[in-house]
């Protein structure tokens, strides 16, 4: 009998084949999406001495009070679009993106469509 291993350890081994590809740098940060069931957290991160320079979610209040449910399309949408415009007013255009393992489809393909008219290149 074939055992396959839980969805989450298929993913995070996805995940790792992709950070083996690309870092982010000081330059070029990479943008970090994470899903759960109930949200969605982005992070744009400086590989090079590991610290985040901007950071958006569906847990922060002001999320949650504009947004009428935190896991779905329209939620991804919105926090692809916060984090755009977060990392625009820092200065930061150009980033990599770094879809966590997931599929590019669905939630992580709104919210990077989102983040790409908020001004962010990818």
């Amino acid at each position: 009998m074939i055992k396959k291993e839980n969805r989450k350890a298929i993913r995070e081994k996805k995940h790792m084949r992709i950070r083996n590809r690309f870092a982010g740098t000081p330059e070029r940060p990479r943008l970090a999406v994470y899903r759960s069931n109930n949200h969605i957290y982005a992070q744009i991160i400086d590989d090079s001495v590991g610290n985040t320079l901007v950071s958006a979610g569906t847990v922060e209040k002001d999320v949650r009070g504009a947004i009428e449910h935190t896991d779905d399309i329209a939620a991804a949408e919105y926090v692809g679009e916060l984090i755009g415009k977060r990392a625009v007013e820092k200065g930061i255009t150009k980033v990599v993106f770094d879809r966590g393992g997931y599929i590019y489809h669905g939630k992580i393909a709104a919210f990077a469509d989102a983040a790409r008219k908020a001004g962010l290149e990818f």
